[in-house]
């Protein structure tokens, strides 16, 4: 018999793909962990994370267009904190989606690398019209991420 794990909503919003919602994005989710119990390290993991993926997706998927929709939603599954985020856009090629080269020195580009580094899972997924796209981050809790 499978155990079914109860997932508690912590965070739903839907907002323009606009550079000037992202400090109230960040805000947002530091609301949202708060209703967990988890150290600042991985408060802070989880709004760069976010907001890596979230700009990521103003720049390359909306390319710009400030009027597409971003959807994210942060749920407790009692054991990890899993991240998604949907848009709209037309569909991109997740084989594209790779950090620059850390050699390179260079402004920006490093977003997908610091996302990889601090998340435990991630996964992109198209949505099924082919319009849009789902990234899925997951970060495990365990001893260590709980505050004492």
């Amino acid at each position: 018999m499978a155990l079914l794990t109860m997932s508690n909503r912590l965070l739903e919003l839907r907002f323009a793909a606009d550079p000037k919602r992202l400090k109230m994005v960040r805000d947002q989710v530091q609301q949202a962990a708060s209703q967990v119990t988890l150290t600042k390290k991985l408060v802070s993991d989880l709004i760069i994370a976010v907001n890596e993926a979230c700009m990521n997706i103003m720049e390359h998927a909306y390319k710009g267009d400030r009027s597409g929709e971003i959807v994210l939603e942060i749920n407790d599954n009692g054991g990890e904190i899993e991240v998604v985020i949907t848009d709209f856009a037309a569909a991109v090629d997740f084989e594209q989606i790779q950090p620059r080269d850390l050699d390179e020195l260079r402004p920006g580009g490093l977003g997908t690398f610091f996302i990889k580094e601090l998340m435990d899972e991630c996964a992109y997924a198209h949505l099924q019209d082919e319009r849009g796209h789902v990234l899925r981050m997951i970060k495990r809790l365990d001893d260590q991420h709980a505050e004492s």
